[in-house]
């Protein structure tokens, strides 16, 4: 089981305040993987104090800057290919395949797209022909709260820190309790890069200790939220304590709905989708409502498709496994 208790705060691994540990267990063999601490509220203080400080400079580099090192963290970022896809199957379960090709794919894409829109990205411009002497400028946001959840991980924390790091923002980053030893890799990588201390930091915890604390921070500016709509109603009423801004990416798994004359395929499509993943993709259609003249036809081919599906270990190779654990998040 590996040991993955420390946090990263300014530039370097420390050893938390908070005392209280919990197992992160392998849900395709519900065995014990690794052991996290949940952070506490003097944890957040010294995370988000750390973010703030560093802000005051980070602010202020160079788009040129910031281009450059995230050409190198995109570089260091694919020589840990392997660790984050291994990282990724234990935690969450994805299947080999699947989480190296897609899950760590998604990561690596984010960052590549990031990097070119900030190349184009002009953060001073004319206001608009009507008023040539009249310039608009973008600054970033300042100290920002990322949280992620744990279904696509690599997909999320990339979507999240690295515009944030791209803008000049500085930032705490909770993963999923449930899934945290991916984004740990991922601060393996930013630390290799060598970012400012202060500019990206990590801590693990739960929502309603570590999560709640950090909305509710005063110093941070901005929060980034994917997951349940009952955490995201949660985290605005923290926010709107003192205005923060606030993005939130909220729901459940939707319906296919298919009427006869649909493709002869979308059933087969439909339970594709279902199940790719191990079932845990946000978009999932996890339901079928089918026109009731088709139902008996579609409720065969459903069976039939759904048979060829295999169930097994997520670290053996091989396309035909679509899924190795299926996880409800309540």
């Amino acid at each position: 089981m590996k040991d993955k208790k420390n946090f990263y705060i300014n530039g370097k691994w420390q050893v938390p305040k908070s005392k209280q540990r919990i197992e992160v267990i392998n849900p395709s063999t519900e065995e014990k993987c690794a052991i996290i601490t949940l952070g506490n509220k003097e944890d957040v203080d010294i995370a988000v104090n750390s973010a703030k400080e560093a802000y005051n400079s980070w602010a202020f580099s160079t788009k040129e800057e910031r281009i450059k090192l995230l050409e190198k963290l995109y570089e260091n970022y694919k020589k840990r290919w392997a660790d984050i896809s291994e990282a990724i199957t234990t935690e969450m379960g994805a299947p080999k395949d699947f989480a190296t090709k897609l899950q760590v794919g998604t990561g690596a894409a984010h960052i590549k797209s990031f990097i070119r829109h900030l190349k184009n990205f002009e953060f001073e411009k004319p206001l608009g022909y009507h008023a040539p002497n009249q310039r608009l400028l973008y600054e970033p946001k300042g100290v920002c709260a990322l949280i992620t959840p744990w279904n696509w991980p690599m997909n999320q924390v990339c979507l999240k820190v690295i515009p944030a790091l791209a803008s000049g923002c500085t930032m705490v980053l909770k993963p999923s309790e449930l899934a945290p030893l991916s984004s740990m890799v991922l601060t393996e990588i930013i630390d290799e890069t060598k970012f400012p201390p202060g500019v990206f930091n990590l801590i693990n915890g739960d929502g309603n200790i570590t999560g709640d604390a950090l909305t509710r921070h005063p110093d941070i500016n901005m929060i980034s939220f994917t997951g349940s709509t009952r955490a995201g109603a949660l985290i605005s009423q923290n926010a709107a304590n003192d205005f923060k801004r606030v993005s939130l990416e909220l729901g459940g798994k939707g319906a296919n709905i298919i009427f006869k004359d649909a493709d002869p395929k979308a059933i087969e499509w439909g339970a594709l989708r279902c199940f790719k993943n191990s079932g845990q993709s946000c978009n999932a259609p996890t339901r079928m409502l089918i026109e009731k003249s088709n139902y008996s036809e579609a409720i065969k081919k459903l069976k039939e498709y759904t048979d060829t599906i295999q169930v097994g270990d997520p670290k053996k190779e091989g396309g035909t496994y679509w899924a190795s654990c299926i996880r409800v998040s309540i």
